[in-house]
């Protein structure tokens, strides 16, 4: 009979290891694992719920950026509407009238052009005076040059069509036509 003798193993940490294939975790080891995995599973849970909550938050945001975008001229649109209400009344009172009084219609128009403009400005449109000013390329379009005595070389002569700006932004510059010297006479 051979007796088997245990020889003793020896564990990371230097000390003498049992020689089993087990581990024995006692019952204050399981019950902290327990607390770590039910903590472990909230933190998941948190996680996904973060994650549901920051998905509905992006789709959400982009449905708002959609509606500002589609809806950015709603409070532009309301004022201009009494300004067509104006036109269409302006255009059945000349019907009704049959064009007899002119000064009537001109004055209705112009009024109406004021109100129109008015809402433009309140809207941020402003126009671009350019009569009598220095050409700049920034604003202006010059479609061609004028000889001028009256009016100094590199000056705007004539402006033939309007410029805007939104705000700080061009729209359309101003067309205009740019002095120039007079040749001299031979």
């Amino acid at each position: 009979m051979s007796k088997h003798k245990h020889e003793p193993t020896t564990a990371p940490d230097g000390t003498d290891a049992a020689p089993t294939d087990e581990t024995v975790l006692t019952t204050a080891q399981i019950d902290e694992l327990k607390a770590q995995a039910a903590k472990a599973t909230e933190h998941w849970e948190r996680l996904l719920r973060n994650t549901a909550d920051f998905e509905n938050y992006k789709k959400r945001a982009a449905r708002e950026r959609q509606d500002a975008v589609k809806f950015a001229n709603e409070g532009l649109m309301q004022k201009l509407i009494p300004v067509v209400d104006n036109f269409e009344a302006a255009l059945n009172s000349l019907q009704s009238t049959g064009g007899d009084n002119a000064q009537t219609m001109v004055t209705g128009v112009n009024m109406i052009h004021q109100q129109l403009k008015s809402v433009l400005a309140e809207a941020g449109l402003e126009e671009i005076e350019s009569q009598g000013k220095p050409f700049d390329p920034n604003i202006h379009e010059a479609v061609s040059q004028a000889e001028s005595a009256e009016v100094p070389e590199g000056q705007v002569l004539q402006q033939l069509r309007k410029g805007y700006r939104l705000r700080e932004r061009l729209l359309r510059p101003a067309t205009v036509i740019v002095a120039k010297a007079p040749a001299p006479k031979e």
